[in-house]
């Protein structure tokens, strides 16, 4: 799958990037990639909508668009854990091909993404 193909290369440049740049850089690089990481899941997300024939709009046709999804009780860590844990798997044997500092980096974008996750739902219940 050409999808996958693109995130090893990105997970080797952020390393080689990591490794030219120093620790000092390290925060901006796991960011970057983190970013190109979700943009993919979007696109990815979005082709498997269009691939079923979802349109939006169709079930939606008023000019505001969809309604708004009802608020749930929680603060979905459960399925945030659980995606965590599931892109760790992958991400982790891409980042094993780059040693140590490769691994560090890819389990530090997935704590980030945790602890931003977290932090996050802390605010919005004040």
């Amino acid at each position: 799958m050409q999808d996958h193909h693109d995130i090893r290369q990105d997970v080797r440049a952020t390393i080689g990037a990591r490794r030219d740049l120093g620790p000092e850089y390290e925060a901006a690089l796991v960011e970057s990639f983190v970013e190109r990481l979700d943009s993919t899941i979007a696109a990815r997300v979005r082709a498997e909508l269009q691939a079923t024939g979802y349109h939006p709009q169709q079930h939606y046709p008023h000019p505001q668009g969809p309604p708004p999804a009802p608020r749930r009780k929680g603060n979905g860590t459960v399925p945030i854990a659980l995606g965590s844990l599931g892109l760790a798997i992958p991400l982790t044997a891409v980042a094993a091909e780059g040693g140590t500092v490769g691994i560090l980096v890819a389990w530090g974008g997935i704590v980030v993404i945790n602890i931003a996750h977290a932090l996050g739902g802390l605010r919005h219940r004040d």
